[in-house]
């Protein structure tokens, strides 16, 4: 067991160019013995890229597989919670790609299948896994004292950066009614979220189940668990949200949206009287592009002293991947686990409730 054979369920884009390579990467601890997806043109040309023999279309077929010892959970996430609870009822450990899931009802069905199988599971929130944010951490729990913090996470559309910088075999071969299956059934899994709301509350909790689950997971490992959402609107159909965060001492402040620059815009920054902490990431669709910690602090209130690290070359998916090796292998609980993952789900619901009444209000 020292080397995990994994099975990916779901090979397209962040697969192909992120697990894939870090699998490769990582040869000692993991190697790759079956994929899965239901695009046949994806299954053959990925199977042939990394080299992968055992090919199937159906996640079960996967699972029944005594070649495969953990699973990465990486299809459309509104299958995420299917396949990981059948994972660890096949008696697999399982990484499984942000959102875990799109609703409570969803998360807690996860957590007792995990409690049964008595497996790992581990929520693929990398960024919580790189050195940057993890020495910040440390640097956070220090501080005499915290005045304000910002979650901030402003970036361009993920083809921006895909098309010109990776090769990724295309889906193209889905009939358009499979596609339209999944978009209604993740529709009536957001509506068991948050209910019946408008276009614009749907499309703002989609954004907080992607890109805001990195921000606000980052937040709660760094400071902790917010005591309430003091306030949250979203603009442009939901594409851009605000909200502020009440840590009783302090207020963390939220901002976030997608737009048409080719650019990573995204740090979580901590102040302090005497001392600013803050960590920069740039896409995970390069990699190993530096994650910067830079510490700003006076000893003395006249000299102002700036340090910017890069702690190590490295890539926070393969800090990711490393850690649930270790997980797995020592039989450690990951820190980004189902349970963990649930206090997204209850910051976002809070979240989408303060926008649903500001909406009113203006109507």
């Amino acid at each position: 067991m020292s080397r995990l054979r994994i099975g990916i369920v779901g090979c397209g884009s962040v697969a192909q160019i992120v697990h894939l390579p870090t699998l490769n990467q990582l040869s000692d601890f993991f190697e790759v013995t079956a994929v899965c997806d239901v695009s046949l043109n994806v299954l053959a040309g990925v199977g042939d890229d990394w080299g992968v023999a055992t090919r199937v279309s159906n996640y079960q077929d996967l699972l029944a597989l005594d070649t495969v010892d953990a699973v990465l959970i990486a299809n459309p996430d509104v299958f995420h919670a299917e396949a990981t609870i059948a994972a660890l009822r096949a008696g697999k450990h399982v990484l499984v790609e942000k959102p875990m899931c799109l609703n409570l009802t969803e998360n807690d069905a996860i957590i007792a299948a995990q409690k049964e199988a008595g497996k790992i599971v581990q929520v693929g929130t990398m960024r919580r896994y790189a050195p940057a944010f993890i020495e910040a951490c440390r640097l956070v729990k220090d501080m005499d004292e915290i005045r304000l913090a910002k979650a901030h996470d402003l970036i361009g559309r993920n083809p921006l950066v895909i098309e010109p910088t990776s090769r990724v075999v295309p889906a193209d071969d889905i009939p358009a009614s499979v596609s339209e299956a999944m978009r209604e059934r993740g529709a009536e899994a957001i509506r068991a979220a948050i209910g019946d709301v408008p276009d614009a509350l749907a499309t703002a909790y989609r954004m907080m189940l992607g890109l805001s689950s990195h921000d606000l997971s980052a937040m709660r490992e760094m400071l902790g668990m917010p005591q309430r959402v003091l306030y949250a609107a979203q603009r442009c159909g939901g594409r851009y949200q605000t909200a502020a965060f009440d840590y009783g001492d302090y207020i963390c402040q939220f901002s976030t949206g997608v737009d048409n620059i080719p650019r990573f815009d995204t740090y979580l920054q901590v102040y302090g009287d005497n001392k600013v902490v803050r960590v920069d990431y740039d896409t995970p669709f390069v990699r190993n592009l530096p994650i910067r910690l830079t510490v700003a602090e006076t000893t003395d209130g006249v000299n102002n002293r700036r340090t910017v690290t890069h702690p190590g070359w490295g890539d926070a998916f393969t800090e990711e991947w490393r850690a649930f090796h270790h997980n797995v292998i020592s039989g450690t609980s990951a820190k980004t686990s189902p349970q963990d993952f649930r206090n997204d789900l209850l910051l976002f619901r809070d979240m989408i409730q303060l926008m649903a009444g500001a909406t009113a209000a203006t109507d």
